[in-house]
């Protein structure tokens, strides 16, 4: 079952938190700087396979306490604004070691296995993805329609498709340009710290929002 209403805003608010650097995207920028796109692109898979089994974790021990209780969802969606804004100061802060990592050099070829197990840690364990699943698609869940559970799936399932090419995307750009970003780190500076500030004004934004009825 997919909420139809708000799915505008929905692409918009999820794509400017997948779109910013964090652990995944520079994770998978230093394998394609260091690797290559072929590395980057078997990141992309680890990360997203990983993405995915955060979903069906949250999925199925929130989705009917979330359908139930306004005050979980209070509570998730505060403590999300909350580490949005943190993760936001965090990269501004830390701009010069995120951009440290293009300085890595790995020449030694790896096993696609390897390359992907590795991206799948990440995924797993990013604190990006839980912020999403448990602070921001709650937002869009329509309790009118009841499967809160089936909701949150269908739309974590649309977020991880989107997730697998805009990471796809970074992945190929970094194999591609590997010279070029390798050159001057200062530009992912710049941009971490562009992202940190959308992240900031994304967590202000989701603490002051309401549910959909």
């Amino acid at each position: 079952m997919l909420p139809t209403r708000h799915l505008l805003e929905f692409f918009l608010t999820v794509y400017v938190v997948i779109l910013i650097p964090g652990p995944s995207v520079l994770f998978i920028v230093s394998r394609g700087i260091a690797l290559g796109r072929r590395a980057a692109l078997a990141t992309v898979v680890g990360n997203s396979s990983g993405f995915a089994t955060q979903l069906v974790l949250v999925s199925l021990g929130l989705g009917a306490i979330i359908a139930r209780s306004d005050t979980v969802f209070v509570i998730l969606k505060l403590l999300g604004a909350a580490y949005l804004v943190y993760l936001g100061v965090r990269n501004i802060r830390d701009r010069k070691a995120l951009a440290g990592l293009l300085r890595v050099r790995d020449s030694e070829p790896r096993p696609l296995t390897r390359i992907i197990r590795e991206g799948y840690i990440v995924g797993v364990t990013n604190p990006k993805g839980l912020i999403i699943f448990t602070a921001i698609l709650p937002q869009f869940i329509e309790r009118s329609q009841g499967h809160a559970t089936l909701q949150l799936l269908t739309l974590g399932a649309l977020c991880i498709g989107l997730a697998f090419l805009s990471d796809g995307a970074w992945g190929l750009g970094s194999g591609t340009a590997r010279a070029w970003l390798g050159r001057s780190p200062k530009r992912l500076e710049r941009l971490s710290a562009t992202g940190g500030a959308m992240l900031v004004g994304l967590g202000v934004g989701l603490a002051v929002t309401g549910r959909q009825p």
